[in-house]
């Protein structure tokens, strides 16, 4: 049996945080890793096919070395939590019993903070608040640690994965003004079926190009590079972004396109400026 990963700081959490999290890695799939030499040593960014609740607890888990991972910030917000996990886990619920469903949306608030407060976590915030989760990344990359991060968005880009939002790879431009380093984006396709965790070849983040075409072309080299090893292991189900029931989850094989490649919206709408985000005037 694969043994427990244990946490990087475990006497500094809440026992009944690491009494959960024994729980969750002893009733949720194990994982093989695989490809972990594209992993840089150092700061990277890694980004992956988000599997529902898989993702992120996956990335919890099994990601080697010192990491943070990006999670929702309404989760992580006391007051947020309820409305948040109605309307993106149960809101497709016939209407018979979504009285219930908005009543277990409050109950998890209390596990919700407990889980999300206490995990390797980086709130994502959308608009105005944006540049906080900026700021949090940025001190993650200059600590050293990976950066982990699941930007699918509801549009459809194949039975694979769904288009990314991209945002995200402001990120590489922020840490390069500030640092002079080019960090580079892994490619992470999680098969919770198969319990193979697949890391593949890095994209190198090109400070010279044009934002909103940097933007585009890493997204669409991850993205591929996801489906390509995807489709490189034995047939499987795959577990979507959206939470559909399993009898809807595709399989791997064979690829099945969307109609019309459409870019994902911003996640973080607005990437702030480098000055917000590290409070000093940008590096010339």
């Amino acid at each position: 049996m694969t043994a427990y990963p244990a946490p990087e700081n475990p006497h500094s959490l809440a026992l009944a945080y690491r009494v959960l999290r024994w729980l969750v890695w002893l009733f949720s799939p194990k994982y093989e890793l695989r490809g972990t030499e594209h992993l840089v040593d150092g700061p990277c960014i890694i980004v992956g096919n988000h599997c529902q609740m898989n993702g992120p607890i996956a990335a919890e888990l099994y990601t080697p070395g010192p990491h943070k991972t990006w999670c929702i910030a309404e989760m992580m917000t006391k007051g947020e939590v309820a409305e948040y996990a109605f309307n993106d886990f149960w809101s497709g619920k016939p209407a018979r019993s979504q009285w219930f469903f908005r009543l277990l949306s409050r109950c998890i608030e209390p596990l919700a903070l407990l889980i999300f407060t206490n995990a390797e976590t980086i709130p994502a915030y959308r608009g105005g608040r944006a540049y906080k989760t900026f700021r949090q990344s940025m001190e993650a990359l200059e600590e050293g640690r990976r950066v982990v991060i699941f930007p699918e968005c509801y549009t459809e880009r194949n039975n694979i994965i769904h288009e990314f939002q991209t945002a995200f790879v402001d990120l590489a431009r922020l840490y390069y003004r500030k640092t002079g380093q080019a960090v580079t984006f892994v490619p992470m396709y999680l098969a919770p079926r198969l319990g193979i965790m697949q890391y593949g070849e890095g994209v190198a983040f090109n400070p010279e190009a044009p934002g909103d075409g940097e933007r585009d072309r890493i997204c669409s080299l991850l993205m591929d590079r996801i489906t390509d090893m995807a489709l490189a292991l034995p047939e499987h189900t795959v577990i979507p972004y959206p939470n559909i029931p399993p009898r809807h989850f595709p399989r791997s094989r064979p690829l099945v396109q969307a109609p019309a490649r459409v870019l994902g919206e911003p996640l973080l709408i607005d990437s702030p400026g480098l000055e917000r985000v590290t409070g000093s005037p940008k590096k010339r």
